[in-house]
């Protein structure tokens, strides 16, 4: 008996193999590929392809998503160092391969190669090692060959003529502007800004008890007038807080903004303000900040210094589908803080779909022209 238990064990190890090997596939054949779904897999903008740029300089791109988590620079309520990841995880249900958007009647990721970089590791404890980290970061890969599926846009923009790739970063707290503009300045020289924002940030940079408590989320665009980082054809959408006096206003006009204020938009409408922005940047490079608390906190609350009557996202969506055609050179979101967010992520999912939208301004060259159906009507019926 023993001896035929012997004899059958090759025939046993025989039929396993034929199991192992007719089933290995079996998924592959039966469902194909394993994608990942909208709520699956794991975390990256847009489920982008995920590359650790900042180690890895083999990988090319086009754009690049890139988060930076600080937010040791806020004078209110601190969170935005979780904002990367809460826009990450708002942006599920978007999609590459489901990238095509009706209102910009176009699909970037079809356009360009991007993907998601990561976070900068920015230290939290130490504020001028992080503000060094961010620039160092943004400098590596604006240094980077670009994959060449854009077409051209930032060499006939560029000191040295040569094609940049474009950042997209998630904040972080508005401080982040800083150390991205002191990189872009270096490849550009000096950048005109589009700021969407509650606050105008141009806060005078004196006072504080040491440098680097000077520099933070309400004075960093006066800290880059005073390095000359920025052209003096610049502009603010959607202001509304209160100042000291208007001595604000006028150290504003000074660093090199013009203001449209929240309230403008009631009685200007979106075309005027688009036509406003667009006079005011001309053929510039220009960099598009983005401040989620230019959204109305009915709409947006998640975010650290909150200021009522903000703008819609609709009215604001359709204020950016105009600007297209722009000189992008870089495109940020910031102050997301998703602490304060409601259990729907509004706010997070909302900032994903800006962000979108931010890809798309970096790549189409003219604003969509869309064709409008007449509907009709029941006097047509009658």
């Amino acid at each position: 008996m023993r001896y035929l238990t012997l004899t059958l064990l090759p025939f046993v190890y025989a039929q396993q193999h034929a199991f192992e090997t007719k089933q290995q596939d079996l998924w592959t054949t039966k469902y194909g590929p394993q994608t990942d779904l909208s709520f699956t897999g794991p975390l990256s903008y847009s489920h982008l392809p995920y590359t650790r740029c900042l180690d890895d300089s083999s990988t090319t791109f086009d754009i690049a998503v890139l988060g930076m988590p600080f937010d040791t620079a806020t004078s209110y309520r601190p969170g935005a160092r979780f904002g990367p990841n809460a826009i990450r995880s708002g942006s599920s249900r978007q999609n590459p391969a489901r990238g095509y958007a009706l209102d910009w009647m176009t699909n970037p990721y079809t356009r360009a190669e991007v993907i998601d970089c990561g976070d900068v590791p920015i230290s939290p404890y130490d504020n001028a090692l992080a503000v060094d980290q961010m620039e160092t970061a943004y400098t590596t890969l604006l240094a980077r060959p670009v994959n060449g599926t854009a077409s051209a846009r930032t060499a006939k923009l560029a000191r040295d003529g040569v094609e940049h790739p474009r950042i997209l970063t998630l904040g972080g707290d508005h401080t982040i502007v800083l150390p991205i503009l002191r990189s872009l300045y270096q490849v550009y020289g000096p950048i005109s800004v589009i700021h969407f924002d509650a606050h105008i940030d141009t806060w005078p940079s004196g006072g504080g008890f040491s440098t680097q408590s000077r520099v933070n989320h309400g004075t960093y665009f006066t800290w880059a007038f005073e390095e000359g980082l920025m052209s003096n054809t610049s502009i603010h959408a959607g202001i509304r807080n209160k100042l000291e006096g208007t001595e604000l206003i006028e150290h504003d006009e000074e660093i090199g903004f013009e203001l449209i204020m929240a309230d403008d938009i009631d009685d200007l409408g979106t075309d005027e303000i688009v036509k406003h922005i667009r006079q005011r940047i001309g053929n510039s490079p220009v960099y598009l900040s983005f401040d989620i608390d230019t959204i109305d906190p009915g709409q947006a609350p998640a975010t650290g210094t909150p200021e009522p009557a903000g703008w819609t996202s609709r009215e604001t969506k359709r204020i950016l589908r105009g600007l297209a055609g722009l000189n992008f050179v870089g495109a940020d979101i910031v102050e997301v803080a998703p602490a304060y967010d409601d259990a729907g992520e509004t706010t997070a999912i909302l900032a994903a779909g800006l962000a979108d939208d931010f890809l798309t301004l970096l790549i189409v060259d003219e604003p969509p022209k869309r064709q409008v159906k007449r509907r009709r009507t029941l006097a047509d019926e009658l």
